[in-house]
């Protein structure tokens, strides 16, 4: 039998909260600067623990940076398993690069621990890494391993967003969500949007002034779309949820549609009324441009994502 080829996606060590330690050591306290410390150092620990395993394993695999990665970069391939290493943001970075074909393993390098932000509650939040979609942490990485290479562990199928701008598919598909916005927080997004079902329209067009639409799949329903008063949704779910962020005076007619759900043959098709726009992808890493009189459709026709779950979300 061949070798199983694993990648694995690693969150860098140098970005934010482990990049300004020089800086913030002349501008902080002695105790956010120790807490800061002992992020970098567990993530490096979970790195290395981690690539110990795999040599005493009958794999080959290699470790890629996230930060070597760009939009322009090539999807991964020749690959039987991508892990990445950080948490849910490393595996929204991951999903990106990937088709249906690959299944990714989440492994939750500094997740929070609940006493440490009781403790320093009054001083600074001390949460870490949510890792909500993370089935292993350094505690159980090996265990979970040896299910996937046994095949004893089977992954889940994660709905994922496709994202058309004037008829064009957007290269990435939005594994969270997709948020359409003026690139200044204080301008107002002026949109209209109806829904389709099989490219004929099943709902008025509505017309908004807000801060922005989100759309977001099951598994980005329990991120900024619950923050902002959506639900969260079944994780296998394959409806998107879309809500108008903060409209300014929707009127009776409108405001029942400000929130709803799309079903798997919806989507919804929104046209850009202001000068500026941008289009977030699962956060701001990744954006693409648009002007006044852009058309955006999305819908849940998308490649899924094949994810190794934690079994709590299944259950």
């Amino acid at each position: 039998m061949a070798k199983r080829r694993l990648l694995l996606m690693l969150k860098s060590l140098d970005i934010h909260p482990y990049s300004q330690l020089d800086l913030l050591s002349r501008t902080t306290t002695p105790r956010v600067l120790g807490y800061l410390e002992n992020r970098r150092k567990v993530h490096e620990d979970a790195i290395n623990f981690c690539q110990d395993v795999l040599r005493k394993k009958v794999v080959d695999w290699q470790a890629i940076c996230g930060n070597n990665l760009s939009q322009d970069s090539q999807p991964i391939h020749n690959v039987d398993l991508v892990v990445t290493i950080g948490g849910d943001g490393t595996l929204l970075q991951a999903s990106h690069f990937m088709d249906d074909s690959i299944p990714v393993l989440g492994v939750n390098s500094d997740p929070t621990q609940v006493q440490e932000v009781e403790e320093f509650s009054e001083e600074f939040d001390a949460s870490r890494s949510t890792g909500h979609l993370c089935a292993a942490t350094i505690g159980n990485f090996e265990q979970v391993l040896d299910d996937i290479l046994d095949d004893r562990r089977t992954p889940s199928n994660l709905s994922r967003m496709s994202i058309c701008l004037n008829s064009q598919l957007l290269p990435t598909y939005a594994l969270n969500d997709a948020l359409l916005a003026h690139p200044c927080p204080a301008t107002v997004s002026r949109c209209s949007f109806k829904i389709k079902r099989e490219g004929h329209p099943c709902s008025p067009l509505v017309h908004c002034r807000s801060s922005g639409l989100r759309v977001s799949t099951a598994a980005g329903s329990t991120a900024a779309m619950l923050s902002a008063g959506g639900f969260a949704m079944p994780i296998l779910s394959q409806d998107l949820q879309y809500m108008v962020r903060e409209p300014i005076s929707p009127g009776a007619a409108y405001s029942s549609l400000m929130h709803g759900l799309l079903k798997p043959d919806q989507s919804m098709v929104a046209s850009w009324f202001s000068k500026d726009g941008v289009i977030y992808i699962d956060g701001s890493d990744v954006s693409y441009s648009i002007k006044y009189g852009d058309t955006i459709e999305m819908s849940s026709k998308a490649p899924v994502l094949k994810v190794f779950l934690p079994h709590h979300l299944l259950s």
